[in-house]
């Protein structure tokens, strides 16, 4: 044996330096290799068959004509699929989404609902058999209008409570100067990551492997267990490279679907969705009716503040979009009141995206903060300062870290901000008129226990092992500068390996939680690991594991506040007589704990703020209520910003250490969208003197409302 030691620390820490990714030149060469691009042998093609009909029951199918077809292998329906468990707790408490359990009655839902599978030899005609499969539906009727103030909603906890209430609203609104009273609302949106969803199953030696674009093979494990009453053991998942997720790849129809095809023909089968397959089956964004009401003082001191959120769910499954949830980190007052409602419709389920909750419930917030500032004749960001909570005004729990009014400070400098005359409709460029605002930003900071575990070898390299995602976020490279600092070695000594269920539980890519909590995993291996190379013992020629769980220290943490934060400016033109509205620049400033490769970290940052662009001016999906389907389900229909609406957009943060973290990492997916939205929002009412509390903010909005208001 050979005695190896992780020498001394290198010169520069590799956490905090830019670094390019380690997989960038697969991906960008092809050698990378996708779930619907990993070769099997046998391996045969399904085709999902969904409903032409809002709401209603399956009459009747008739298969033989597509069973006759060229190819065909399969017809699998609620008469001769697998039955499959329902009854169980998913990844959050929750009862899961009956979408996934497929093919287990002839109820109908909402357009779009799985009714049947049609596999065959190759893709190509297992499409055409599905095209050609009869399907016979007795239509009820539907309803799939969505409007805010619905008498049937009512409050459901998802994540977070549904309701929570402190002090008098009424007589604190009663005895405020100044009162804001409005309506916000945001439509449905859909996060349609560049990769489709895709699954392969396959049963091998009696245990059930499944090669799949997820967020989390852990997850993927559970719900695949307990759906088919399995030892999670004998379940594996592997997920090695993922084309964005976006809160959309959890389980869904086409996985199961997948497993249950493999189960019946004993070969591997395929399943992968179409773009316009994806806009039923994949979750989305509800759409939000959302009303704030808050009362100051003269000198702009809250006293009170009331956010109240309706968003849609499915009738088969309850899924709420807390909107209102934001209000409980952001500002206090003396009385303090949110609530977060639902409606059930024949439509299909929503799902997590980016920044559940805070992307739509920042748009109204924040948007009334900047009305408010302006009754009040108060700068919008001193009023901010102003309303700074010292503690959590919900939970009472003291903040660990809230750097917000350092964010605020370094972007207006940055901005240009004191230079801003607060009037509107004032500042002009030929034919645009000009606006500024701002908006603050917040998302939890949260972990979850994983386990990991790092292998050092005779020849002084290290592998680490960790079911962790990187659904583009750079994750597999930030483990790698971790374990790198953690073992005291180059990067280029460690080699991180994810996505694969037989690496031990770990926490999904999702909530902005999972480098942070893989982090930690890591890093406890690697010290571990560390001290025991450190006492000169001899590494046989299979190296030397160790394992790491960091449930009981995760445990152990004291309850507080842990949140990113950031402040959003930006820019616009707007041309009243055309509507058009272009962002010019975008400054985001962010306080999100220690930051381990600043160049996807910007990245992840700058990308948010696009989408908040796209949420701004762009996205809008539209039921129509006669069919309950899209109008115009592919991304031809469904507009999003693209290059040409991409301004100058910077992204920076500020020093946030927590002396009390072990990690010092906080989430950063998801925290550049919030506040985004409303920033921009407040630009165009600075530029035009016209509130938008609607969003997308179209041409033909800004049309009708009118000439600006100086």
């Amino acid at each position: 044996m050979t005695t190896v030691t992780t020498g001394t620390p290198t010169p520069t820490p590799s956490v905090g330096t830019a670094h390019t990714r380690v997989e960038g030149r697969d991906k960008v060469t092809g050698a990378a290799r996708y779930a619907g691009e990993v070769p099997f042998d046998g391996l045969a093609h399904g085709w999902l068959v969904l409903s032409t009909v809002a709401r209603g029951r399956i009459r009747g199918i008739d298969a033989a004509a597509a069973l006759d077809m060229p190819g065909v292998l399969a017809v699998l329906d609620h008469r001769n699929a697998p039955r499959v468990e329902t009854d169980y707790a998913g990844l959050m408490g929750s009862k899961p989404d009956p979408t996934c359990a497929v093919f287990q009655h002839d109820r109908v839902p909402h357009l779009g609902w799985p009714v049947a599978l049609v596999v065959a030899e190759t893709s190509e005609q297992a499409r055409e058999a599905a095209e050609a499969l009869v399907v016979e539906y007795e239509q009820e009727p539907h309803d799939v209008g969505f409007k805010g103030e619905h008498p049937d909603a009512y409050p459901v906890d998802g994540h977070v409570p549904a309701v929570t209430a402190k002090g008098d609203l009424d007589a604190e609104l009663a005895a405020s100067a100044v009162v804001v009273d409005a309506e916000y609302t945001t439509p449905e949106e859909h996060h349609n990551p560049m990769e489709p969803h895709a699954a392969t199953a396959r049963w091998d030696g009696g245990r059930l492997e499944v090669i799949d674009s997820n967020q989390g093979t852990t997850w993927v494990v559970g719900e695949l267990a307990s759906l088919f009453s399995l030892d999670p053991a004998s379940v594996r998942v592997r997920s090695e490279h993922v084309g964005g997720g976006f809160g959309s790849k959890g389980v869904r129809a086409h996985q199961v679907a997948a497993v249950m095809a493999a189960t019946v023909l004993q070969r591997p089968v395929r399943v992968v969705l179409t773009r316009r397959q994806m806009f039923s089956l994949a979750g989305y964004r509800s759409p939000t009716t959302q009303r704030v009401r808050l009362g100051a003082g003269a000198d702009g001191r809250l006293r009170a503040l009331e956010h109240r959120s309706v968003s849609l769910t499915s009738t088969v499954h309850e899924f709420v979009e807390p909107s209102a949830g934001v209000a409980r980190v952001m500002y206090d007052a003396d009385a303090h009141h949110t609530a977060n409602r639902v409606v059930r419709l024949d439509v299909p389920t929503p799902t997590w995206m980016r920044a559940p909750g805070e992307a739509p419930g920042s748009f109204a917030l924040e948007a009334a903060l900047d009305e408010l500032a302006e009754k009040c004749g108060i700068d919008p960001i001193e009023l901010r300062l102003l309303n700074e909570p010292d503690k959590g005004p919900v939970s009472g729990l003291p903040f660990a870290g809230r750097n917000l009014p350092a964010c605020f400070r370094e972007g207006a400098r940055r901005f240009g901000w004191t230079d801003r005359d607060p009037r509107p409709g004032l500042r002009r460029d030929g034919r645009w008129l000009l606006g500024t605002g701002t908006a603050a930003a917040s998302f939890g900071a949260g972990a979850l226990p994983s386990t990991a575990s790092v292998t050092a070898h005779p020849d002084g390299t290290f592998t680490v092992r960790i079911s962790a995602a990187d659904i583009g976020t750079g994750a597999r490279t930030a483990l790698t500068l971790v374990a790198a600092d953690a073992l005291r070695v180059p990067p280029e000594q460690v080699h991180v390996r994810i996505g694969d269920s037989d690496f031990g539980p770990a926490m999904i890519a999702g909530g902005s939680m999972g480098t942070r909590s893989w982090a930690w995993a890591v890093t406890a291996a690697a010290d571990e690991l560390r001290d025991r190379l450190a006492l000169g013992t001899g590494i046989p020629p299979e190296g030397i594991t160790v394992r790491s769980d960091t449930t009981a220290a995760i445990g152990a943490l004291a309850p507080a506040e842990r949140h990113s934060f950031g402040a959003q400016f930006a820019e616009v033109a707007v041309d009243v007589t055309t509507g058009e509205v272009r962002v010019r620049r975008m400054l985001g400033i962010f306080a999100a704990g220690r930051i381990v490769n600043p160049l996807t970290a910007r990245g992840q940052f700058r990308g948010g703020m696009i989408w908040g662009i796209s949420m701004a001016l762009h996205e809008e999906a539209v039921r129509d209520r006669a069919s309950g389907g899209h109008v115009g389900a592919d991304l031809a229909g469904y507009h999003v910003a693209t290059h040409a609406d991409v301004p100058h957009i910077e992204a920076d943060w500020i020093d946030d250490p927590d002396p009390k973290d072990p990690v010092g990492i906080k989430g950063i997916g998801e925290i550049g969208i919030v506040g985004a939205a409303a920033a921009i929002a407040n630009a165009v009412w600075h530029a035009t003197g016209i509130r938008h509390r609607s969003l997308p903010i179209r041409p033909d909005r800004v049309i009708l409302a009118g000439e600006p208001r100086a």
